[in-house]
């Protein structure tokens, strides 16, 4: 289905830094960093593209670190 790619697609597209991975359980983890109206746009984006499958969303809030330079799809867990 290519949801880290599309997800890593809209990152780039709106500026958002982080990493996309799957879990071993076939879920699907985002942690990202932008202005919140950045990332509230990105899960839009990404709800919209992907509706089909996403079951659940859970989401969190907190202080940006500024530990990232780009979006990246990280392949391990």
């Amino acid at each position: 289905m290519g949801f880290r790619f599309t997800a890593e697609r809209i990152a780039l597209d709106l500026g958002i830094v982080g990493w996309v991975r799957n879990l071993p359980d076939g879920r699907v983890e985002i942690l990202c960093e932008s202005r919140k109206d950045k990332i509230e746009e990105f899960m839009k984006r990404v709800g919209q593209s992907l509706t089909p499958y996403i079951h659940k969303v859970h989401c969190s809030w907190e202080e940006a670190r500024g530990e990232f330079d780009d979006f990246r799809i990280e392949f391990c867990v």
